[in-house]
């Protein structure tokens, strides 16, 4: 006679199978991670040509070895952009300048890096692929860790009042506040971005893989020289499974890690009432039903509270200490003579390099090539934010279609403008069109996704409260979006424009200089001249360009972008 198993036996029996079925996908993963790792560190000497092949039965070990590298990069930006936000909110001195530095790197295109990098990173690891594989990463790296690093500042600066009250009633230390309040806080925006960062790689991950700068061509294994020898060879076929084996892996680590994620932050959205829908994951809800997974997460949760406790606050609300303490004017001076003297500095070395090196023909030459580009990437934000906003806004709202939209997104993020290469040649040869205005919707194609993420995120972190109540007064048309709809979402667009804008700049480099085979079409722009001057090793002018396109950022940044931030910061945010 068969026994009746109680509730607890079967808990524990349904735990059992779960944890059975469970235990081959970690092997597998650990298997494959593994032996990427262990390849990405074979001995290699300068110059040697990899083994590359377009047969598509090499395509899971590219793209093994093209995911492995994004989510190393992905750490990486991570663990920077909470170290910049963290400085930039808490200290006046450091967001004074770390602002402006993050607004330069932002504007210094990926082959700027690489070809400032590749060579260093040989010479760190010399006879060894590691030195090549590094660059690689810092390239993607710096495709991601600009967007994460803006973001999570610009929710540090917008947590609600009342919160940082709180956190100031029960007496948390700069430490517990982060870890307590402003990290989860700005979770669910963080995680977006990061999704945005992920697709954001992908965009340039052909550059990063099939790095060609002064006369040396190396590609390594991964999707992204695929696709770059796809190109070389006009094959059409090879790029149909390149994009196929994109999405593969898109809908593959959307699903096993993005997707748990996203669900798991719901419980960090800032709502008072409770949102009526919430993100699912069937991964998730799996890994809960498993004894192996929640006596990990126990365990690490048990740790990660023990480390609350590393910095406590030494005094309390009624100290002497805890008194908000004058800025001391005497640092501010001698941080704004550093800054000058640093500016100063840098004016004096570049007359020196524009008279000896390029002449002020060329520096006027380049700065004309930079207002075209400019002209461009106003345009094209401008058009993707009348687009996108709107659509934004829908998806946040309805959690039902975020989900079933997220991996959708991330793939139209993640689609390289290289494979658009093609149809954009022919079409504009064919009908004998003109590159200036043709080539530019590439520059937009991959970075209008920064201001749909952004935005997603901000719809769906308005409360429910606010919701109902917009619905209750009756607000609709322009009055519903001017008076409820654009405040809310208005920090995180202009995160988005302010990453996209700087997308686009560097986007220009790939966008205005195409070849499809034999053929070349350029636009008039400094994304050319930056293309033309890297393939043929022109460092002086490299650095000219790189120069121009970083003043143009700049000035646009803080004569668009920073004031409205700040109108973002005093007036339009809940």
């Amino acid at each position: 006679m068969r026994r009746r198993l109680l509730p607890l036996e079967v808990s524990s029996a349904v735990g059992n199978r779960w944890d059975w079925a469970l235990l081959p996908l970690i092997l597998a993963v650990l298997f494959g991670l593994a032996f990427a790792a262990s390849q990405m560190a074979r001995p290699y000497a300068v110059g040697e040509p990899l083994p590359l092949s377009l047969d598509p039965a090499v395509l899971p070990y590219y793209l093994l070895r093209t995911t492995l590298r994004m989510f190393i990069a992905l750490g990486a930006s991570l663990v920077f952009a909470c170290t910049f936000a963290v400085l930039a909110a808490k200290y006046r001195l450091a967001e004074r300048l770390l602002v402006p530095l993050l607004d330069v790197l932002q504007s210094i295109p990926i082959l700027g890096f690489l070809s400032i990098t590749v060579t260093g990173f040989i010479a760190l690891f010399p006879g060894n692929l590691l030195g090549v594989e590094f660059a690689a990463i810092f390239a993607i790296f710096t495709s991601q860790a600009w967007n994460m690093a803006f973001s999570l500042y610009q929710s540090l600066r917008t947590v609600p009042a009342e919160l940082g009250e709180a956190a100031a009633v029960f007496q948390l230390s700069g430490w517990q506040r982060f870890w307590r309040l402003e990290l989860p806080f700005a979770m669910p925006g963080l995680l977006w971005n990061m999704m945005m960062s992920m697709s954001g790689g992908w965009f340039f991950v052909v550059a990063s893989e099939a790095i060609s700068v002064s006369g040396q061509n190396i590609k390594l294994p991964g999707v992204g020289s695929y696709i770059a020898m796809a190109i070389e060879a006009r094959d059409l076929p090879a790029i149909g499974w390149a994009i196929l084996c994109m999405l593969i892996g898109i809908l593959l680590y959307d699903q096993l890690f993005f997707r748990p994620l996203v669900a798991w932050a719901d419980k960090f959205r800032f709502d008072e009432s409770g949102s009526g829908e919430a993100s699912r994951s069937w991964l998730l809800d799996w890994l809960r039903r498993t004894h192996l997974t929640r006596a990990t997460g126990e365990w690490l949760a048990y740790r990660a509270v023990r480390t609350l406790a590393w910095f406590p606050r030494r005094f309390d609300g009624t100290s002497v200490r805890a008194r908000p303490r004058p800025a001391n004017p005497l640092a501010q001076r001698a941080g704004d003579a550093l800054l000058s003297g640093a500016v100063l500095l840098a004016i004096v070395w570049l007359l020196r390099f524009i008279h000896s090196e390029v002449g002020w023909g060329e520096v006027g030459h380049v700065f004309l090539l930079g207002l075209y580009t400019l002209v461009r990437v106003l345009v094209l934000i401008a058009i993707a934010a009348v687009v996108w906003v709107p659509v934004g806004v829908w998806i946040g709202m309805n959690p039902r279609w975020s989900d079933r939209l997220q991996a959708v997104a991330q793939f139209l993020a993640a689609f390289p403008a290289n494979l658009m290469f093609p149809v954009a040649v022919l079409l504009i040869v064919h009908w004998k069109l003109n590159p200036d205005v043709w080539l530019s919707p590439l520059m937009v194609l991959g970075t209008q996704w920064y201001l749909l993420f952004n935005v997603i995120a901000g719809a769906s972190s308005v409360p429910t409260e606010l919701r109902h109540a917009a619905r209750n007064l009756g607000l609709t048309g322009w009055l519903r979006w001017k008076r409820y709809l654009l405040p809310a979402v208005f920090p995180s667009f202009v995160t988005g424009a302010i990453t996209a804008s700087g997308g686009s700049w560097n986007a220009s480099i790939v966008a205005e200089y195409v070849s499809w085979g034999d053929t070349t079409l350029q636009a008039h722009g400094l994304g050319s001249y930056i293309a033309q001057m890297t393939a043929t090793g022109d460092f002086p002018r490299i650095a000219l360009g790189i120069g121009v396109m970083c003043v143009f950022v700049m000035g646009l940044n803080h004569f668009v972008w920073r004031r409205l931030y700040q109108l973002a910061e005093q007036r339009m945010h809940f």
